[in-house]
């Protein structure tokens, strides 16, 4: 497996290490987020997921991974740099696969920050069927996903998607909804991600392997949270349409002293002018 990867900043400087979500490259932390950090005296390393953008592909069926694989590409990169340690900060699925290094490699986590996520031990698929089928939710069920998202979802699993174009505008309408309505969506920004996403992928169509991986619910993932020893923070938005602000309030709760920081208005993505600085903002009241 070869891992794509960039740093920037001086190779002196504590390191932040950045981790996407699913289906998505490194390219989905934006610049201005990057070199805020930098700015500010920050390394930064983003990298591109196995089966995303320039990294390597699997063949998933023959060779079917895990989040604590994932984890596993993560140590790889810093490894790769000859980082020991890191601030870990994930998004959606990057932040479970954060929780992960901070359960199970608490030596390479020297602080982490888990934004948009919920405990990497909960289960979301029962909820999300219940959704789907139209009944009502269990009481122990973390809320599904707004009526509105999936709703696209349906609509996307209908439309053709054969040539780059739409490709482009399937996934630009994906971003515009994951950004929910309460902020304005920087539509420039999104599809110069999704365009600049998509030419680089040798091949888009792996990326859905992490959708896979994602809902496999091993052993490994249940480990408690309690555990975790590294400063955490956990950025969520009041308005995410994907996990609503209870999978962050759940994680929260779950990691002793853990910092829980709600960003009025923000949905799933950093797809909002101004978004990206904030967050930036936000992790560097981390420790370094």
């Amino acid at each position: 497996m070869r891992l794509w990867t960039e740093r920037f900043g001086d190779a002196r400087d504590p390191v932040v290490l950045l981790v996407m979500g699913t289906a998505t490259p490194g390219l989905g932390w934006p610049d201005e987020l990057v070199d805020t950090l930098v700015t500010a005296g920050r390394q930064v390393i983003r990298y591109d997921h196995r089966d995303t953008g320039r990294s390597g592909r699997v063949d998933f069926a023959a060779h079917p991974y895990s989040v604590a694989d994932l984890a596993g590409d993560a140590v790889a990169v810093l490894d790769g740099y000859g980082v020991a340690a890191a601030h870990v900060a994930g998004a959606s699925l990057g932040g479970t696969i954060g929780q992960w290094l901070a359960v199970h490699r608490p030596e390479r986590v020297t602080a982490l920050t888990a934004i948009m996520t919920s405990p990497m031990g909960a289960d979301a698929g029962p909820a999300w069927a219940r959704a789907m089928a139209g009944q009502e939710p269990d009481p122990g069920d973390l809320p599904p996903p707004s009526s509105r998202f999936l709703a696209h979802l349906a609509r996307s699993a209908a439309a053709p998607r054969t040539t780059r174009e739409e490709h482009v505008a399937a996934n630009l309408e994906t971003w515009r909804v994951l950004n929910g309505e309460a902020l304005p969506f920087d539509e420039e920004a999104a599809r110069r991600f999704v365009e600049e996403s998509y030419d680089v992928a040798a091949d888009p169509a792996a990326a859905l392997n992490h959708d896979a991986a994602g809902r496999l619910m091993t052993e490994d993932r249940r480990a408690p949270l309690a555990s975790i020893k590294a400063p955490t923070l956990v950025v969520h938005g009041s308005e995410d349409p994907l996990l609503p602000l209870p999978h962050g309030e759940a994680l929260a709760a779950a990691i002793p002293h853990a910092r829980l920081e709600v960003v009025p208005g923000m949905g799933h993505s950093f797809l909002s002018p101004g978004l990206p600085r904030h967050i930036a903002e936000l992790l560097l009241t981390q420790p370094s």
